[in-house]
């Protein structure tokens, strides 16, 4: 059912102000469907470009796709396996001010429950990046995200994010259209900073 619902009430993000509009009309308008009022054939997506701006496609990172955690010292496979996540659709959009370009970035999923039993609520981590590629990649801005899936008896759960706040410089001429966003489960994010070391007083 969520996944219909998301299928069939989509709008168009400039239909509304950002600060009028909730995280789950971002992430349908990030989508580009169709709203309620509209028949059931979907119209084609708008290219989000904004002038000579080109918009990174955005890729699941190879080996980041699946995040998947076990039972407590234990490996998360076979019996032992607690729940894992995984990515199933993704979009994005980017608008330029000033020499800086902001992405948002949408990304859909679900999270099942495995043989261990998964536990009320879930912490699933994602890393956001662009980079602009070649033969070294270079990696211009990253950030990390965390977005919380409240598990039920079904033992499957669908989740949405949508990472508003990924901003880097503007690339000179054809050079971004080397660029890429890359997005996958980081568990690395989940761990608290350490804290700056204090300084001793002299």
């Amino acid at each position: 059912m969520a996944v219909a619902a998301v299928a069939g009430g989509l709008a168009c993000l400039m239909a509304a102000p950002a600060s009028a509009q909730s995280l789950t009309d971002r992430f349908k308008s990030l989508f580009g469907g169709k709203s309620d009022e509209e028949p059931a054939a979907a119209a084609p997506a708008v290219p989000q470009d904004t002038g000579d701006l080109t918009c990174p496609p955005v890729t699941v990172r190879s080996g980041a796709s699946t995040y998947a955690v076990g039972a407590p010292g234990k490996q998360p496979v076979g019996n032992d396996l607690r729940f894992q996540a995984t990515i199933s659709k993704m979009a994005r959009e980017c608008s330029l001010n000033g020499g800086v370009i902001t992405a948002r970035i949408g990304i859909q999923g679900r999270v099942i429950a495995g043989p261990a039993g998964a536990p009320p609520s879930v912490q699933v981590p994602i890393r956001v990046a662009v980079v602009q590629g070649g033969v070294s990649e270079k990696t211009i801005a990253t950030k990390a995200y965390q977005t919380t899936v409240n598990m039920t008896e079904t033992g499957s759960e669908p989740f949405t994010l949508v990472a508003e706040d990924l901003t880097y410089p503007a690339p000179p001429g054809a050079i971004g259209d080397s660029y890429i966003f890359y997005i996958g489960f980081d568990p690395q994010a989940l761990k608290p900073e350490r804290p700056a070391p204090k300084r001793k007083k002299q």
